[in-house]
Formats: C-alpha cells, sequence, structure tokens
C-alpha cells in the first residue's frame, strides 16, 4: 500500500510540475486588472496635478492614454489625452465619456477636465 501511495505522490508532482497559475498580478501601472482598479488609479492621478507639467511628464506618470487627439488652432498645437475615470456602460467598452481630458497646449500641460477641453472647442 506505502508503494502505491508514494508512485501515486510521485506521478501526480511530475504532471503539476509544468502548471504555473497567476492571480490578481498588479499590471505596470499600478492597478491589478479591473476596470475599477484602472479608473481609481487615473483619478488618484489627476488629483495630484499641477498646471504647466509638460507632455512627456505627464505621459511617465500615466501611461498610454486610451484616446488621443491633436488639434491646431492659428499658431497653437493642443494635444488632449483621455484616461477613464468613470464608468458610465456595463458594456465592456471605454468611451470617451467615461473618461477625463488632460490639455496640453504647446506640449505644456494646460488644463484637464471637460471644462478645459470645452474652452479650446468654443
Amino acid at each position: 500500500m506505502r508503494k502505491i501511495i508514494i508512485a501515486t505522490l510521485i506521478s501526480v508532482s511530475l504532471g503539476l510540475s509544468g502548471c504555473v497559475i497567476s492571480v490578481g498580478g498588479d499590471s505596470e501601472h499600478g492597478y491589478k486588472s479591473g476596470w475599477k482598479d484602472k479608473e481609481n488609479h487615473n483619478r488618484k492621478l489627476i488629483a495630484k496635478l499641477t498646471p504647466e507639467l509638460s507632455y512627456d511628464e505627464v505621459m511617465g506618470r500615466f501611461g498610454l492614454a486610451d484616446f488621443n487627439e491633436f488639434y491646431k488652432i492659428d499658431t497653437d498645437t493642443y494635444q488632449v489625452l483621455y484616461y477613464r475615470t468613470q464608468r458610465i456602460e456595463g458594456d465592456g467598452l471605454t468611451t470617451k465619456d467615461e473618461c477625463t481630458p488632460l490639455v496640453f497646449k504647446n506640449g505644456i500641460l494646460h488644463g484637464w477636465g471637460d471644462k478645459a477641453f470645452r474652452l479650446i472647442n468654443h
């Protein structure tokens, strides 16, 4: 009986030796795997923003935006990065109305939020 138990344990351990299970690993930007974590992370970063940060500084903190737009008005350039901060529809897709826009004028953070975006689109 003892030989059967040992043989069973050896065969089971050999069969499982190649299995790897990953549960709840963090992404590169500090949130686990859900939209709630991503939204919370982005809201915390936005709360720490200050005007006059460079585009590169913000990109370094936030990473890839959910949406990215570029405008040229007269001699000024505007770039708008959208980061998901709230859930509107439970459809699994991120839309602009679920994001907060960060507005850059000539490569410098000029403002954030809907009002800042509307000011460049008046």
